[in-house]
């Protein structure tokens, strides 16, 4: 199977070797060097129809690359789009996550990110997917990205955990989430007011087992402030 190695501790590499006849996808644009070796093309990966729901859902392109060994083994690097860390996690039949926007990066061809719906709540408020939201199930290595340090948070019965929207960059999909604003004791309008006065804006509450991969910045804020 192909091997997935972080690189550099500042804006990592994702190093990807493969032999020949193996294969991964990976968002598009996310290929930095690869070997001769090595083949890169695009696919409408799950057809057409599951291509639309990703970028409905995550704003990412229609196309995505799928780099595969043809003439032999060989290696790529990989990037994602912000700075900032990456993860990689184990995707099987009790390990499926769901994908913040544009958190996925890369995955073995095992592993299918396909889109489902949302919470009422999390498509109402938006933030993380709308109605829909990706998910990636199957088997094999998952590699996703967060803007800035990434931190994996364990969450367990009952401790609940309350998670700034932006972010969240993946979690256990068994996990249980709400989307709303922080809670302050003063009913709905005074959380509603308080979101407003703090600078914080909406929130994730997770309960349940499972994990939480979060991210040291806020991509929104960033983007409002450099423009």
């Amino acid at each position: 199977m192909p091997s997935f190695t972080i690189t550099g501790e500042i804006d990592p590499f994702l190093h990807v070797s493969l032999r020949k006849g193996e294969k991964i996808f990976c968002e598009s644009g996310a290929m930095v060097m690869m070997e001769e070796p090595l083949q890169v093309k695009g696919q409408l990966r799950g057809g057409l129809g599951r291509a639309l729901m990703r970028r409905l859902a995550n704003d990412e392109s229609l196309f995505q690359q799928e780099i595969e060994a043809v003439g032999g083994d060989g290696d790529c690097l990989l990037s994602p789009t912000l700075p900032g860390a990456i993860e990689l996690l184990d995707v099987g039949p009790d390990a499926s996550y769901t994908l913040s926007d544009g958190s996925f990066l890369a995955a073995e061809s095992g592993v299918e990110v396909r889109p489902r719906l949302n919470t009422l709540g999390g498509g109402l408020f938006g933030g993380t997917g709308g109605f829909v939201i990706m998910e990636a199930v199957g088997r094999g290595k998952l590699a996703v990205s967060g803007f800035g340090s990434i931190f994996t948070l364990d969450i367990t019965p009952g401790h609940d955990t309350v998670i700034d929207n932006s972010h969240a960059v993946a979690w256990t999909s068994g996990l249980r989430y709400e989307v709303g604003t922080p809670r302050t004791g003063g009913g709905f309008f005074g959380n509603i007011v308080n979101s407003a006065t703090s600078g914080e804006g909406l929130v994730i509450r997770f309960s349940g087992q499972g994990k939480v991969v979060i991210c040291s910045r806020n991509r929104a804020v960033f983007r409002t402030q450099a423009q």
